[in-house]
C-alpha cells in the first residue's frame, strides 16, 4: 500500500480455459491475494466456449470477472482476448497462467518480481529451469525443439518458449499482437521481443495434469504454428502504440 492506504497498483491475474471444470476452481484458489505485496489483484477467466462447468466453477471460485464465448475460438485468440480485457480492467501489471492444474500459482510472485524491480516488461515460467514431475519425453523433445528453433529466430536463448504461465507490463498487453487462433506461444513472444521489451525467465515447478486433456496434437501444432511464426517474422516490426486513458476497474462480471 502506499502511504495513503491505496493500492500501489493493480495486477490481473488471468486464466484462459476449455472444458477445465475440474481443475479451474483449484488453481484459483491458490493463487495468492495480494499477488503482491500492497497491490490490488483480480482474477479474471476466459471461458472459450467449454461444453462443461468451467464458467459456474470459476465464479464460485472466487474469480473476479468471468467472461464466456458462446464458441470456442481457440487458445490464441482467447488469450488475445484476456490481454484486451486486463488492459481494460486498469492492470499495470499481469500475469497469465493455465487453468489446468500444471502450474503453481503459489510462484505467481517469482514472475511478477523482474517487472516490480524494472528490470524487465515480459517473464516466462521456465519448467526446464525448475522441477518437471511427469513429461513425457516426446513432449520434452518437442518443447526443446520449438525453444531451440524460437531461440535462433530471435538471437538470443530461451530455454521455455511453450510455457503456461507468463507476466507482462501494462505496456506489453497493449502491444502485443497475437496473429492466429489455434496457438499463441511462438508468435507472442516473437511479437513482444521484436518491439524491444526485455524478457525474463524464472524457474517454476510443473507437473502434468491430473484431470482434463490437452488439445495440443503435434501434427495440427506443427502444420499450423510454423506458418504463423514465418508469418510474424515476414511481417515489419511492430511499431508501439500510443497508449489511451486508463480505462475504470470493473467488476464480477460474466458475458
Amino acid at each position: 500500500m502506499t502511504a495513503g492506504g491505496s493500492p500501489a497498483g493493480r495486477i490481473v491475474v488471468f486464466l484462459p480455459a476449455y472444458n477445465e471444470e475440474a481443475t479451474v476452481g483449484r488453481v484459483i484458489a491458490r493463487i495468492p491475494r495480494p499477488a503482491w505485496p500492497g497491490w490490488e489483484t483480480l482474477v479474471l477467466v476466459v471461458d472459450d466456449g467449454s461444453s462443461d462447468r468451467t464458467a459456474e466453477v470459476a465464479r464460485r471460485a472466487g474469480a473476479d470477472v468471468v467472461v464466456r464465448h458462446e464458441r470456442n475460438r481457440g487458445l490464441g485468440y482467447a488469450v488475445r482476448h484476456a490481454m484486451r480485457l486486463a488492459y481494460e480492467l486498469g492492470a499495470d501489471l499481469a500475469v497469465m497462467i493455465d487453468a489446468d492444474d500444471e502450474y503453481p500459482p503459489e510462484e505467481i510472485p517469482n514472475l511478477l518480481a523482474p517487472l516490480v524491480r524494472g528490470e524487465a516488461d515480459y517473464v516466462l515460467g521456465s519448467r526446464f529451469r525448475g522441477r518437471i514431475r511427469g513429461m513425457r519425453l516426446h513432449r520434452r523433445l518437442g518443447n526443446y525443439a520449438f525453444s531451440l528453433l524460437q531461440s535462433l529466430l530471435l538471437g538470443r536463448w530461451i530455454s521455455d518458449g511453450q510455457t503456461g504461465m507468463r507476466a507482462f507490463t501494462r505496456d506489453v498487453l497493449r502491444d502485443c499482437e497475437i496473429i492466429h487462433d489455434y496457438n499463441y506461444a511462438q508468435v507472442m513472444t516473437l511479437n513482444i521481443l521484436r518491439q524491444g521489451y526485455r524478457l525474463a525467465e524464472v524457474p517454476i515447478s510443473y507437473k502434468v495434469r491430473e484431470a482434463g486433456q490437452s488439445f495440443i496434437r503435434f501434427r495440427e501444432y506443427v502444420t499450423r504454428v510454423l506458418p504463423a511464426m514465418w508469418r510474424e517474422l515476414r511481417r515489419p516490426v511492430p511499431r508501439r502504440a500510443v497508449p489511451p486513458a486508463r480505462a475504470p476497474a470493473s467488476g464480477r462480471a460474466e458475458t
